[in-house]
């Protein structure tokens, strides 16, 4: 069950990360409202995903792969660039988080 959890966390982070970029292009109450939501909405799932997983690994899976998903969303929504130190960068963070799980 704590995958679940941490998958609900890491996909409410990326939620409100989101909602952080479109309240900085629009201005609109209703995306300041989305982060207020997503990052509320990680912080409970990962509460209680440190029930059962340990919070080394939580709080690296959650960032790290939260920082993945949340660069590709730039890239696919917002059109930012990827560069080639930040794809190295997230080889580096999926390699840490199979070495903490080991």
């Amino acid at each position: 069950m704590g995958i679940i959890y941490l998958a609900g966390a890491i996909i409410s982070e990326i939620f409100g990360s989101t909602m952080l970029k479109f309240s900085a292009i629009s201005r609109k109450k209703l995306s300041v409202l989305g982060v207020i939501v997503g990052y509320l909405l990680a912080f409970y799932f990962l509460s209680l995903t440190v029930m059962s997983i340990p919070l080394s690994f939580t709080y690296a899976a959650w960032s790290g792969i939260g920082t993945a998903l949340t660069a590709a969303v730039g890239f696919i929504i917002f059109k930012e660039r990827i560069q080639r130190q930040t794809i190295i960068g997230l080889m580096l963070l999926i390699i840490g988080l199979i070495l903490l799980r080991l």
